[in-house]
């Protein structure tokens, strides 16, 4: 039989969750936030302690819930919170197994796509995605075999807070790590993030890009352009992200394509502008503002050969064969960007000292 305090525990825990079934909106805010505080860092035998040897009772119920109320966005942070809390118990995998077996990953990765949910609802979907990625190989195929890769590279693509995009990142990263099959996944969805918008995403991304390459050896030919692109921001932590990674594919089947890339850029199209129809040329400064990207980009790929002429010689004698001193010298002749002409001059002399 059980004794008189076992019995106190399970009415304790009974009407606790019938509190919970019975409770409306508010009511359930209540116990949310009350369970996250009394809660949080507990170990999975302290929380069985705490519910009667049922705490999964409870689970059940934050699961179901978060399932029928999250596109409407009712607690969604709270539930996710509180679920976190089970999910980060030390020796609770018994937790982690039952949120998988509810379908837990495609709820979290949804929440991630819904536009109309809070940034913070989707940071709190991108911790408990990286406590599952944490738990092994096999979580993270799940998460890799639910469009996981996709969702989390475009919630980083779309965010407006540093915070999200940082949880998306670690994410990725942890994606990538100890899981062979979907390492190549990870990396192409980085590669697509490299012509966002967001200077925070690329350098994201390019941070990301960096020690994954260790891991997948192999590069695609089709990381070369959006890696030169990068070159066009004025955000200088981004470009030196941009440098730093393609330092790192010189050692890979790409550095001809690379090195002919940064070349190519010293003297940089202007067709574009030409194409433009005269009733935008009204203004004079017209032509200088939509040309300032590719000067940018041709002031970048000027200190880019630079650093590499003085880091290899070998180099050195390859950018030879692409005409770079005749292209620094186009460069250098750019009236209307002070940055190119700077870059190209010291770069030459560089060159001029390297090829006596």
């Amino acid at each position: 039989m059980a004794s008189s305090k076992e019995e106190m525990e399970m009415s304790k825990l009974m009407s606790f969750l019938q509190e919970w079934d019975n409770g409306d909106k508010a009511v359930r805010h209540r116990i949310l936030s009350d369970f996250i505080n009394t809660n949080k860092g507990k170990t999975g035998p302290e929380l069985e302690l705490q519910f009667a040897q049922g705490a999964s009772l409870f689970l059940t119920r934050l699961t179901a819930w978060l399932r029928l109320t999250y596109m409407v966005g009712t607690c969604v942070t709270e539930q996710l919170q509180a679920i976190g809390v089970f999910l980060s118990a030390t020796s609770g995998h018994r937790y982690l197994i039952e949120v998988l077996e509810v379908g837990g990953v495609l709820t979290l990765l949804e929440i991630l796509k819904l536009k109309q949910l809070r940034e913070d609802n989707k940071e709190e979907a991108l911790k408990l995605l990286q406590i599952i990625a944490n738990a092994g190989r096999k979580c993270k195929e799940i998460i890799c075999e639910s469009y996981g890769v996709r969702n989390v590279a475009e919630c980083l693509a779309n965010s407006k807070l540093e915070k999200t995009q940082e949880q998306a990142q670690i994410l990725l990263e942890l994606l990538a790590q100890g899981n062979p099959k979907y390492q190549q996944q990870v990396y192409k969805g980085l590669i697509a993030l490299l012509p966002c918008t967001s200077p925070k995403v690329q350098q994201l991304a390019l941070q990301t890009l960096r020690p994954l390459q260790m891991l997948v050896k192999t590069v695609h030919p089709c990381i070369v352009e959006p890696l030169l692109n990068v070159l066009k921001t004025i955000h200088y932590e981004v470009q030196y992200e941009g440098i730093e990674f393609i330092k790192i594919l010189l050692d890979y089947n790409v550095r001809k394509a690379l090195l002919e890339g940064l070349v190519t850029r010293l003297n940089p199209s202007m067709d574009d502008i030409k194409n433009r129809p005269k009733i935008l040329d009204d203004e004079p400064t017209t032509k200088l503002t939509e040309s300032t990207p590719l000067f940018v980009q041709q002031a970048a790929a000027a200190k880019v050969i630079g650093i590499l002429i003085q880091e290899s010689a070998e180099i050195a004698e390859e950018l030879l064969q692409f005409r770079v001193v005749h292209n620094l010298l186009i460069a250098m002749g750019n009236l209307d960007h002070a940055d190119s002409q700077r870059h190209a001059s010291l770069t030459l002399e560089v060159s001029i000292l390297l090829w006596e």
